[in-house]
């Protein structure tokens, strides 16, 4: 399956092609403009994570399995949420909810959420990754860790989420020096309370750190209290037709 929607995004003057990582709208059934938007030609995206009830859920969800069979048809790689507890989800656990990803939603690979960063982690997240992989050919695999992890992980995974937080924090962070040895693809960063008079200023740190996907949006989480990207963010349209003619030196 192709890593982008067949209207790929253009490379900006560096060379680097931004584009969206999705990680996790509500259920369509509560958020369906959200889900339909994404299928929209021209939307610049890389992946969009399902995440059915913490999970894949007891069954199979007639409403997700519309979602994601559009967006397997508009050529977008859809990715099943694993949340990995930072570590304390046995991997058998693991397994179990990505089979039933893989049976139900046909899903091109997994996001692991609260994925541990320490050193000492890093044998056990390579074998779980090593046990996804054998359930689905040419499977993507982001480590959601929110923060920069030790090196070795990124020698075992596609992507990296390496800032998942507020634009408070954002907008001073510092990217690890181990990043300069990979490409801009390899990393995510998701930054949540972004003002829209901010956006351009976001997208720049994002170029600036090497991260080539991306997800900005203007809701918070209310100190912890809320999701901040179960829905669309309110200048979606804005940010779309950024993205999607390339970052502005």
């Amino acid at each position: 399956m192709p890593h982008l929607t067949s209207t790929k995004p253009s490379a900006t003057s560096t060379g680097l092609s931004t584009a969206f990582g999705i990680p996790g709208y509500a259920h369509p059934l509560v958020a369906p403009a959200e889900w339909a938007e994404l299928t929209r030609p021209g939307t610049p995206l890389h992946w969009v994570a399902l995440n059915v009830a913490d999970g894949p859920g007891t069954r199979p969800d007639p409403h997700c399995l519309e979602a994601a069979g559009r967006l397997s048809n508009a050529g977008v790689r859809v990715l099943g949420h694993l949340d990995t507890a930072y570590g304390a989800r046995p991997v058998i656990d693991l397994l179990s909810d990505a089979r039933l990803y893989v049976d139900w939603y046909r899903v091109d690979g997994f996001l692991l959420n609260r994925c541990p960063t320490e050193r000492g982690a890093l044998p056990e997240v390579r074998h779980a990754v090593t046990a996804l992989r054998a359930l689905r050919d040419n499977a993507h695999i982001v480590l959601g860790h929110g923060s920069h992890p030790h090196a070795g992980y990124a020698e075992n995974a596609d992507q990296l989420v390496t800032f998942s937080g507020p634009w408070t924090e954002y907008r001073w962070s510092q990217v690890a020096e181990w990043t300069a040895d990979y490409p801009p693809d390899r990393f995510c960063h998701f930054v949540h309370g972004v003002p829209r008079g901010h956006l351009e200023e976001a997208l720049r740190i994002a170029r600036w750190q090497g991260a080539a996907t991306i997800y900005f949006t203007d809701h918070t989480d209310r100190g912890g209290r809320t999701d901040p990207w179960g829905t669309m963010p309110g200048y979606w349209d804005e940010i779309v037709s950024r993205v999607g003619t390339g970052v502005s030196e």
